[in-house]
């Protein structure tokens, strides 16, 4: 490779580096002033972007043809961005600021998936194809090559946009505001600061700075339907790399993750994203809080999280074999019913292989997928190339998925919260970016097809003893809960200083729990492809990872029966849907939402929590 061409991968790296920063920047203001991970800032990217397209090329075209009238176009877009992140604020993030960061993760995918349709029905599902900026369409020369004038002039933007928001938030009065809300939020509400409008402002400020990063890329790219989830991605490994809450961090971020990005398409372009996600994972390692963050401790918490049984005695018996004979029912009632509730199955183990390391450990994972992939393509390999059977096939699936954890384990007992969660998604993106690429092995995007673990004949058999499996894994989990161990590690979660403090072996059970709670999804996997029969690429993505969240949130974390009850409403409700909505996602995204704000622990909790109150009415 020369020089030119050297210089012109570094040149559309930074440049890059700006729509990264413009993102990252937005959301880490959020964040460091809400203390909400917001999933859905790449939905108003997206706004953004299909905003100013429509209004170059169907409401006003005329505006397409001057400098300035394009401009106006962009900033629409992020206006427009600005006020749906205000709508957002005050109807959905004001109501979960007391609530754990999870659920209110959750809640923010619940609005991406509402914000995704109602786009699809407003814009349409068509890719907008925009004109170039007028008097910036040419190319200035760099060697024998050419570089487009105007990704040279989004790359100048970038440092004129950081400069803004330090001076902002350094010299006004309003900014000296967010920064003493973003280290003591209640500290400047005791002072007679009201932090609600300061919120509201910080969220249509971050909104619009995505929304302006959306409208920027028109002229490099048509704007789609598909550009939300691929760029919050990345925005996250961005904020955490450069630190929550730290502009200055998240534009150091920008231009490292820009570069990597630039030198990995020149000299490894098969292993780009791999580049990526590994420099977040190198910089969490060596310095766990990113490379401008404060130092992230997990606070001490007296108010201890009760681990639910509920039902117990004879209804908890009761309600097994409901369970039991409702899987049964629904196996016999034909091929629909029968793999709905196939998939309702395998849903629920891996929810509570989630479910086993978040509450009993206290360890969040983004990335459970990387195990559940691992599990999967096991199975499905070791059958297709060596002709083992269910058992066999599933016993390397665990075995695979456990050795993995076995080695990433190791990092994972030094992280706690969101920077372990983004972790976690680092591997998992590198599992999906493996699995994609090792063509010869995986078969890329053409996937693994012609698995026949499951014999016609024994597919009623098989269902029935996959539901055994089910409670069988839910009575352990009740058992462990229960165990010497099972205190130790939620005593852990609830206050691991002291904890530490108590002698407890920290790391020790950390790591434990990581393992065993990656070998159950390993057999998720495995299982998942038994009944598919077949395995692609998806099943390491990021949707399959908030899938196993949405589960455990959606039935309740602490309860025992959250993620039967999560993924009977996730994958049955949302097949139910499918069939009679165009636009199901978008109102599953609204009960999502619905149920992190009428009820923040799960279905089950809010069952529970209704049958003590109608226990309560009638004494």
């Amino acid at each position: 490779m020369g020089f030119e061409d050297l210089a012109l991968q570094l040149l559309n790296g930074l440049s890059h580096a700006t729509t990264l920063f413009l993102m990252a920047s937005g959301l880490t203001l959020i964040f460091g002033v809400t203390r909400i991970v917001n999933f859905a800032h790449g939905s108003f990217f997206m706004l953004g972007a299909l905003w100013s397209a429509h209004a170059l090329t169907r409401w006003w075209p005329a505006w397409a043809d001057s400098a300035w009238g394009y401009a106006l176009a962009m900033l629409l877009g992020a206006a427009v961005a600005a006020v749906v992140g205000a709508v957002a604020e005050v109807l959905l993030l004001r109501r979960m600021r007391r609530v754990p960061e999870l659920y209110q993760l959750v809640a923010t995918f619940g609005l991406s998936l509402a914000l995704h349709d109602a786009m699809r029905w407003f814009f349409g599902p068509d890719e907008v194809f925009a004109p170039r900026f007028p008097r910036l369409k040419g190319a200035v020369e760099v060697g024998e090559a050419f570089f487009p004038t105007w990704q040279l002039f989004t790359l100048l933007l970038g440092p004129l946009v950081w400069l803004g928001l330090h001076l902002l938030l350094t010299r006004t009065l309003w900014g000296q505001r967010v920064k003493a809300a973003t280290q003591d939020r209640d500290m400047l509400d005791a002072l007679g600061v009201s932090p609600a409008p300061l919120m509201l402002g910080v969220v249509m400020l971050g909104c619009g700075l995505a929304g302006l990063a959306g409208a920027l890329q028109l002229p490099r790219e048509p704007a789609n339907l598909q550009m939300d989830l691929s760029v919050v991605v990345e925005t996250f490994v961005v904020v955490v790399t450069g630190g929550l809450g730290s502009v200055g961090g998240a534009f150091a971020a920008a231009l490292l993750i820009g570069v990597i990005h630039a030198l990995g398409v020149s000299f490894v372009p098969q292993a780009t994203l791999v580049l990526v996600f590994l420099t977040m994972a190198v910089v969490l390692v060596l310095r766990p809080q990113g490379l401008a963050g404060a130092q992230v401790q997990a606070a001490q918490r007296e108010a201890v999280t009760v681990f639910s049984h509920a039902p117990g005695g004879r209804l908890g018996l009761a309600w097994w074999a409901v369970l039991l004979v409702g899987a049964v029912w629904a196996l016999g009632q034909g091929d629909y019913a029968r793999s709905l509730a196939e998939d309702v199955m395998v849903m629920a183990l891996f929810g509570l292989s989630l479910q086993w390391m978040m509450a009993l450990g206290g360890l969040v994972s983004f990335g459970h997928a990387a195990f559940f992939a691992l599990g999967a393509y096991a199975a499905a390999l070791t059958h297709l190339n060596w002709g083992f059977g269910l058992l066999l096939a599933l016993a390397s699936g665990v075995a695979v998925a456990m050795a993995a954890a076995l080695v990433f384990g190791v990092v994972v007992v030094r992280l706690s919260g969101v920077y372990l969660a983004m972790l976690s998604l680092a591997l998992a993106q590198m599992v999906w970016a493996g699995v994609t690429q090792w063509v010869a092995l995986t078969g890329g995007d053409n996937g693994l097809i012609g698995v026949r673990l499951v014999p016609d004949a024994s597919r009623f058999a098989f269902g029935v003893a996959l539901g055994v499996l089910v409670l069988v894994a839910v009575g352990l989990l009740a058992r462990a809960s229960r165990s010497s161990r099972g205190g130790a590690l939620q005593a852990l979660r609830d206050a691991p200083w002291r904890a530490a403090a108590s002698g407890l072996p920290v790391a020790r059970l950390r790591y434990q729990v990581f393992v065993w709670s990656a070998a159950l999804a390993g057999l998720a996997g495995g299982l998942w492809a038994a009944v598919k029969g077949a395995v692609f690429p998806s099943v390491a993505s990021v949707a399959t990872s908030v899938d196993a969240l949405l589960v455990i949130l959606l039935g309740g974390v602490h309860q025992l029966w959250g993620a039967v009850l999560g993924s009977a409403l996730l994958v049955w409700g949302g097949a139910e849907l499918g069939q009679g909505l165009e636009y199901w996602r978008g109102v599953l995204g609204v009960v999502i939402m619905g149920v992190m704000v009428l009820a923040p622990s799960g279905l089950a909790g809010g069952l529970q929590q209704a049958a003590q109150r109608w226990r309560r009415r009638r004494a």
